[in-house]
Parts: structure tokens; C-alpha cells; sequence
């Protein structure tokens, strides 16, 4: 009886009847309470979304921040053993930071805990390691500054043009993402000889990265803004004619 109203079956049984009348009534009260029961339900699910793998990754990131610095300040911050671990701990970080983004995007586990905290995560991490770095006096703290400073403008420079469109990831930002990682982690352990020459050179190569491809995030912000400038006036004009 599919597709045949309700008031087309006549003399027919209720059995028949029953299920067209449920699904023309889509107005009357006892249609209307369903689709709050599905919002309630949606809703539900998305709440226990949020405990995803995606999410638990970004979850132990923000969890092994102060496990690492007890790590790189212990027995002094120069014993090796500890050095280690703490370079394991920073390594555990890095390693969770590429495959959470990844299964979020993959497995569609995007939300909104995960678009806040994971950006924090990964600045927590890095600059939890650049400060003690310097702290240490294995790192110079202008290099910290630069680094630190470029994140935390970048960041902000996102929310300021947000209003006009997103800034997308570029190839040179993942390059210094990586190469950052690496050389922090190079500095983290006790390296001596050569390869302790070698974690220079990656470390300036690192600092060059971090602000061109903060000066590239500049010049597309600018871009950006000025086309969402211009595309707001053509659109007025276009209301007001």
C-alpha cells in the first residue's frame, strides 16, 4: 500500500491504513515529537564523539606537556638518561600530532573540542621544549622568541581576517613544522661531536622556515582581507541598485 493516502483506502482495515496515515501526518503532534527525540539523539552523538581516537591523541599531547618538562628539568635538566625520556616523551608528541589530524579528517571525527584543542596541544609541546631549551642554556632565546612569536601571531593573525575567509595549511608551513620538530628534538638530546653541528644547522634552517612562511601567512592575510573587503562593497552596491 505504499504511496496510497489514508483516506484512499476505504473500507480497508486499519492495518493497511495505519502506516500511510503515520507518514501523511507529518504536522500533527505525535509526528512533531520525533524529530526531537532525533535532535536529542544527534545531539548524544555528538556528544560522545568527542571521546574519539582523534581527540584522545590530542587529549595525551596536552597530558605529556608537564610529564615532559619534569622530564628536561630533571636531576638538574643535563643528566642524559632523563634527556632521553624526555626526548622520547617529545617524540611520543610530535609522532600523535601527525596521525590525529589525519584520522579526523579520514574518518570524519572533525570537532569542535578537537579544532581548539589541537592547535594548543601542538604550541603547548613546542614551546613547552623551546623554554626549557633556553632555560637551559642550550638554546639561545631569541631563537625561542622567534619561534614562539611567529606561532603566537600567526594564530592571531587567523581570527583577525577569519570574518574573511581561512588561511589554508601550505606545503612551506608543514616543511617547518617538521623541520621545527626535528630540531628541537636534536637539541633535546645529548648530542655531542658532529651531530651536535649538524642540530645547528637544522635549527637555523628551522628558524629561516619560521619566518618565511610567516611572512607568506602575512601576505595572504592581506590578500584575503582585501577580497572579502571588495566583495562586501560589489555586494552592496549590488543590494542598493
Amino acid at each position: 500500500m505504499t504511496g496510497v493516502p489514508a483516506s484512499a483506502a476505504g473500507g480497508s482495515s486499519q492495518a493497511k491504513g495505519a502506516a500511510p496515515a503515520s507518514a501523511a501526518a507529518d504536522d500533527s503532534p505525535g509526528a512533531a515529537k520525533a524529530p526531537r527525540g532525533g535532535k536529542l539523539a544527534a545531539a548524544a552523538v555528538n556528544q560522545a564523539s568527542v571521546w574519539n581516537v582523534a581527540n584522545l591523541l590530542t587529549m595525551l599531547r596536552l597530558v605529556l606537556v608537564p610529564g615532559f618538562v619534569a622530564l628536561m628539568l630533571a636531576d638538574g635538566g643535563y643528566d642524559p638518561a632523563w634527556r632521553s625520556l624526555a626526548w622520547a616523551a617529545f617524540a611520543i608528541a610530535m609522532i600523535t600530532d601527525l596521525f590525529d589530524g589525519h584520522l579526523a579528517r579520514t574518518y570524519n571525527l572533525v570537532t569542535d573540542f578537537g579544532k581548539i584543542a589541537d592547535p594548543i596541544a601542538d604550541k603547548a609541546i613546542m614551546g613547552a621544549a623551546l623554554i626549557c631549551l633556553s632555560a637551559l642554556g642550550d638554546l639561545p632565546w631569541w631563537v625561542t622568541g622567534v619561534i614562539l612569536g611567529r606561532e603566537l601571531g600567526i594564530t592571531l593573525l587567523r581570527f583577525v581576517v577569519i570574518r574573511y575567509g581561512v588561511i589554508p595549511a601550505s606545503r612551506g608551513g608543514k616543511l617547518k613544522t617538521l623541520t621545527q620538530g626535528v630540531a628541537v628534538g636534536m637539541y633535546i638530546l645529548a648530542l655531542t661531536g658532529w651531530l651536535a653541528t649538524l642540530r645547528f644547522w637544522v635549527m637555523a634552517a628551522a628558524v629561516v622556515l619560521t619566518v618565511v612562511t610567516g611572512l607568506d601567512y602575512v601576505r595572504q592575510a592581506i590578500v584575503l582581507r582585501r577580497r572579502g573587503i571588495a566583495a562586501r562593497k560589489a555586494a552592496a552596491e549590488e543590494t542598493e541598485a
